[in-house]
């Protein structure tokens, strides 16, 4: 039961995931959702800020994130992210069990001129790998040879995916991928992916399968080579920043304009404070407990997340067992180097997470 004022920004709020199917997901959830082992069509996401994601707490609990988020105070979002129009921060779970087709996501200066209708921002996103099989890869990016006109010739010939850097994969990597970075998912991963809030998707190369309705699913050809990143790639895996503070060990896999992402693991009790500037979400991977916090407490469980207002302040959380979570938000990239000045970190060393 939740404590305390929400819509004055005094307590977190948990949303409800939304599960989508796709043609290259999974029946099997449990990794993560362990009563969902057997399902009845592949389901490829599980949507956890997305529009149509109900509020499970508070004071909204049962009224959708896109009914609610754009009516929400100050308070809530952050001096630097009110007025809107949707949440920022889109995330989600993907559990991929064939190859998602070969596709690349524009910018927001290609998408605020080409793509209003859809809401006219574009996607530069993170994965964070939750579980791997042996040998799990990513494609992102370009190989240092390919070029525009040969990465034509290999769509025509269906040999687009060998022009992908293939990246091997384990748990607890993160991988970047910035507007612009030709990428696909192979099987055998589990993953926690945080982008922006933009559904955009260019498909470069689909393996010829056949959509629900048993056509060919939709090429986007002409859309991917404009906003594709040839020659130097800049995304990739992440080599993380790792500080220590109190009993948590805090891992920064990426910082950008759009949202950080970080990883916090702990097993004793450990104190936080919300930045008015901006909302926090929290993504519960591992372990239960208790966040704490001025008028009240609320259990949190995996594959959960929740929605800190900026105003809630100081907080702790109260693990029963090891946990382990992601941080995501959208920041200020001077204050995010300024919030870690403590840490003993070089300015060599954020250069490996910060992209400006």
């Amino acid at each position: 039961m939740s404590s305390g004022n929400i819509s004055s920004g005094r307590a977190p709020a948990r949303l409800a995931p939304v599960f989508a199917p796709r043609i290259w997901g999974a029946r099997d959830l449990s990794p993560l959702f362990p009563e969902r082992s057997h399902e009845k069509e592949p389901i490829g996401e599980a949507w956890l800020t997305g529009d149509e994601c109900a509020f499970a707490t508070g004071e909204f609990a049962g009224r959708t994130l896109g009914e609610i988020w754009p009516s929400l105070p100050e308070a809530w979002t952050g001096t630097s992210l009110r007025g809107l129009p949707r949440i920022p921060l889109l995330v989600k779970f993907l559990f991929p069990e064939e190859k998602l087709s070969l596709q690349v996501h524009p910018d927001d200066t290609y998408a605020k001129q080409q793509e209003a209708a859809s809401g006219g921002v574009g996607k530069t996103e993170m994965w964070y790998v939750i579980d791997a099989r042996a040998g799990a890869a990513v494609r992102v990016g370009l190989r240092p040879d390919v070029t525009r006109e040969s990465f034509q010739r290999a769509i025509a010939d269906g040999t687009a995916e060998n022009c992908l850097a293939s990246v091997a994969v384990h748990a607890g990597d993160a991988v970047f991928v910035p507007a612009g970075t030709v990428h696909t998912i192979c099987p055998g991963v589990v993953l926690c992916e945080i982008q922006q809030h933009s559904d955009i998707t260019y498909r470069v190369f689909d393996y010829n399968r056949l959509g629900a309705d048993g056509k060919p699913r939709a090429l986007h050809i002409r859309q991917a080579l404009d906003v594709m990143r040839f020659g130097e790639q800049s995304g990739g895996l992440c080599d993380p920043v790792r500080v220590t503070r109190g009993a948590a060990t805090e891992t920064v896999y990426a910082a950008c304009r759009h949202f950080t992402v970080e990883r916090w693991e702990f097993r004793e009790r450990i104190a936080a404070t919300t930045s008015p500037e901006h909302f926090d979400l929290l993504i519960f991977l591992e372990g239960k407990g208790r966040i704490e916090f001025s008028g009240g407490a609320e259990s949190f469980a995996p594959a959960e997340v929740w929605l800190l207002p900026a105003t809630l302040g100081a907080y702790q959380l109260a693990p029963d067992s090891p946990t382990t979570l992601l941080r995501a938000y959208v920041p200020n990239l001077q204050n995010f180097v300024k919030r870690h000045a403590d840490a003993r970190v070089t300015e060599a060393e954020w250069s490996r997470v910060v992209h400006p």
